[in-house]
């Protein structure tokens, strides 16, 4: 298929584009580099351009017959987004109205969404079904539920099919060392502790450890971002097959506290840094992990690396090839 894929050169984005590419797609990257990189994109043509432009998005719509589009652009620091709402309902909200417009206009039939499990807030239950009422805590997971819903209905008012795929806590690297998580100032737990292993923070803070759970600290789902990749993948031959419009979690169903995933990046590394204890964090729930029945039904998709020193022990590798990329420039 031709696709066009934004935010490409991102982590997560470039991570799907280079299995697209495996999988004989013909790739159109349009991405900003405002956190992205060139030498990410390892398929297709990249254009750098804001989708914020709207006459950018129209020429790379005029020059190539799309038949899918795959949006993953937008800002995702929780706390930035509290502290500057505007800049995630602009980036976030209105770049995906822009997009959209589009889409409509030159009938797209096929769309897979990068969304997020913050459009849940803070259910009472720890496992999370797709049918559960979303009520976002912040800018970036309501940026997000309202692009959602922007989507569904486009779809219920013109023929686009949709896959929306809610991400739980993504980490790790591609396995042979060719792409990884660069995201300047990195919120990410296991990017952070990785970060500290290899001398670039000097430690970090665990926020809240009297949470009701094993440790105390809070537990999250983490899902390797080769494993979500393929997802995008078999969202798309989901799509071409005649399947109909699916939203979908991005997790293995269970989770790790955040001591243990400290614990386990020690022990891969066999560094010790410094681990200070912080109070807890608005918003922050005890635990939250992915019901992922459906896209096991719906795309018959099974992770292949669902193992937390497995996905440590790649953001670690990662680490090191990021470090010799910056000190070669």
């Amino acid at each position: 298929m031709k696709v066009l894929v934004t935010g490409g050169a991102g982590y997560i984005g470039s991570h799907v584009v280079r299995q697209l590419a495996e999988a004989g797609h013909d790739i159109v990257v349009f991405d900003n580099l405002s956190t992205g990189y060139r030498w990410a994109v390892t398929a297709g043509e990249l254009v750098v351009a804001d989708l914020a432009d709207e006459d950018a998005i129209e020429a790379v719509f005029s020059k190539h017959r799309f038949e899918a589009v795959l949006h993953f652009a937008a800002n995702i620091v929780v706390p930035e987004s509290v502290t500057n709402p505007l800049k995630y309902y602009s980036n976030n909200t209105r770049n995906t109205l822009n997009l959209l417009k589009a889409v409509e206009r030159h009938k797209i039939p096929s769309m897979v969404f990068s969304s997020t499990a913050a459009v849940y807030g803070m259910p009472e239950q720890t496992v999370l079904t797709e049918d559960l009422p979303l009520a976002p805590i912040n800018p970036y997971g309501a940026s997000k539920m309202m692009s959602e819903r922007m989507i569904m209905d486009l779809a219920a008012a013109s023929d686009l099919n949709y896959v929306i795929l809610r991400y739980f806590n993504v980490a790790g690297a591609n396995p042979e060392g060719r792409l990884g998580q660069a995201t300047p100032e990195a919120t990410h737990l296991i990017k952070v502790a990785c970060e500290c292993v290899t001398g670039q923070r000097q430690g970090m803070s665990v926020f809240g450890t009297d949470y009701d759970t094993r440790d105390g600290t809070c537990i999250r789902d983490y899902i390797h971002v080769e494993d979500l990749a393929k997802a995008h993948v078999m969202a798309l031959d989901y799509m071409s097959g005649g399947g109909k419009s699916q939203v979908l979690n991005c997790g293995y169903g269970r989770g790790f506290t955040v001591q243990e995933v400290i614990d386990v990046v020690k022990l891969e590394s066999g560094a010790s840094f410094p681990v200070e204890q912080a109070g807890r964090r608005a918003g922050d729930p005890a635990a939250l992990m992915a019901d992922n029945t459906r896209i096991k039904d719906v795309l018959g998709w099974q992770p292949d690396y669902d193992d937390l020193n497995t996905i440590v022990r790649t953001a670690l590798a990662w680490e090191a090839v990021w470090q010799k990329k910056k000190a070669s420039k």
